[in-house]
């Protein structure tokens, strides 16, 4: 018989008891609120974003890692800036083609086993320790979204965003599904649950499905001119405060 191996030692004792002592859970949530201050203080002064998702695991070579980085390019040549997860893949091919055109690029990189290391294509990057600070920040600076082919973390950042804006936590930014074949069957199953009343018919315009890069830069574009107007925050010297001058057209 094959001998399994203990995933707990035999000789570590493990309490069920629920919640952390207080002075942990104090300790954490300090920690998470140092997290988001840090998070504010980096991107106070990017100027608007767009983000793109997707996944780490496309190589140079790919036609998905080729597409965002088109998005970046167009994405700077409207003067906004392009932010990612700020790791290797669609991720790079994004900020990469913001820096090969002259654009401002982010990354929010996250701390992870494997060590997700920041792509060299960004000139501003901040790394999180945890998932749900990093979407927050990712979110907050946001106005518009690109939802390139990815695995799990895509898609949880692409329902995540979704829901925010369904409920009207957010504003109804642009959120745009990139990829037609490889989101068919998500998509044949957004629309199975608005047939089963899940979701409402209307949430599905929530979202754009798109092979055409020009028709979602247009999208967001359209959107972005009809409701806002370019303001950069002013700096505070005595927070000791940076930033750099940005143009919208």
């Amino acid at each position: 018989m094959e001998k399994l191996e203990r995933i707990i030692p035999a000789k570590d004792t493990v309490f069920l008891d629920g919640p952390k002592s207080r002075r942990y859970e104090l300790g954490f949530a300090w920690k998470v609120f140092r997290e988001f201050i840090k998070g504010f203080r980096t991107l106070h002064f990017v100027g608007p974003c767009i983000t793109v998702f997707g996944s780490a695991r496309f190589g140079e070579d790919h036609p998905h890692y080729q597409s965002a980085r088109e998005f970046g390019r167009q994405i700077a040549g409207i003067g906004l800036t392009t932010l990612t997860g700020g790791g290797p893949g669609a991720m790079e091919a994004a900020n990469r083609g913001a820096f090969e055109q002259g654009g401002y690029s982010v990354g929010c990189n996250i701390k992870l086993p494997f060590e997700q290391k920041p792509n060299p294509y960004v000139q501003t990057s901040i790394t999180f320790e945890h998932f749900f600070v990093r979407k927050v920040i990712m979110v907050k600076y946001s106005y518009a979204f690109v939802i390139m082919p990815g695995g799990f973390g895509t898609m949880d950042e692409f329902f995540e965003t979704l829901t925010l804006v369904q409920t009207k936590t957010l504003i109804q930014f642009p959120i745009v599904l990139f990829g037609k074949e490889y989101y068919r069957e998500l998509w044949d199953y957004m629309e199975y649950m608005a047939a089963k009343g899940t979701i409402s018919k209307e949430d599905l315009s929530l979202v754009l499905l798109t092979d055409s890069i020009s028709e979602a830069m247009q999208h967001i574009g359209n959107f972005i001119k009809k409701n806002y107007r370019t303001k950069a925050p002013k700096r505070k010297w005595w927070l000791f405060e940076k930033y750099r001058k940005y143009t919208t057209d």
